[in-house]
């Protein structure tokens, strides 16, 4: 019904919209389908660290265990554009809407071409004052698992300069990744300081964002974190 009802009002009205308006009349749809799960579903979040977020450009990376924080993560900073893949931009409506919001879609199957693609249009985002939302794990890695980083959303951030907003939370407890069913309970959600990029390499950056991540999730979550020699290794 969400997506019906967005077809027919916002995204006709967005297409006319400037780009910081299009933002905002589509990110409605996100803070509704939020709303509505906690409302459906008895599942409420808490967010620590919303003063971290800086007011220029940055480049948002979080962990990725479910889809309400592909929903929630659009909302905390505007305008944000996301890496994903392009078979996100082929569903109808949905797709179309994505497609106006200047997302960076990617071919997964030819990950030196992703990569690519990722530094040069993440470059030209982050030029035009928009920021850029990315998840370094690549896929949805369920809670009590690990995968490591990708290091193309950090390569990013260095070469333009501006600083990494990492984010941990734990919504893979409660809206499973290939589950239909939700648990009700509390998401939590962390924003650390920003993580400066300038003149630093690119492989110190990651470990400390992926240290941070980790230690955050760590102490917002249920399941148990695996041991870092338990992570699989991710080459994008």
């Amino acid at each position: 019904m969400a997506i019906l009802v967005s077809a027919v009002t916002l995204v006709p009205l967005a297409f006319f919209l400037p780009l910081n308006g299009r933002f905002r009349v589509l990110n409605l749809y996100n803070h509704f389908i939020v709303f509505w799960f906690g409302l459906c579903c008895g599942v409420r979040y808490r967010v620590e660290g919303r003063e971290h977020i800086p007011d220029g450009p940055c480049v948002l990376l979080s962990n990725h265990q479910s889809e309400w924080e592909t929903l929630f993560l659009q909302t905390i900073k505007s305008p944000m554009c996301t890496v994903l893949k392009q078979e996100l931009l082929k569903i109808p409506v949905f797709g179309w809407a994505l497609r106006m919001l200047r997302p960076i879609p990617l071919d997964r199957s030819k990950p030196s071409r992703a990569l690519k693609l990722v530094l040069t249009e993440g470059a030209a985002r982050l030029a035009s004052g928009l920021s850029v939302l990315l998840f370094p794990e690549g896929t949805r890695v369920p809670p009590g698992e690990r995968r490591r980083f990708n290091k193309s959303g950090i390569h990013m951030a260095c070469r333009a300069g501006v600083p990494i907003l990492p984010v941990a939370h734990n919504a893979g407890e409660h809206w499973p990744g290939k589950s239909l069913f939700k648990k009700p309970g509390q998401i939590n959600v962390v924003i650390g300081e920003p993580i400066a990029t300038r003149d630093r390499k690119p492989d110190e950056v990651t470990r400390e964002v992926e240290q941070w991540i980790e230690q955050e999730l760590a102490r917002i979550s249920k399941v148990p974190r695996p041991a870092p020699e338990d992570a699989a290794v991710s080459t994008l």
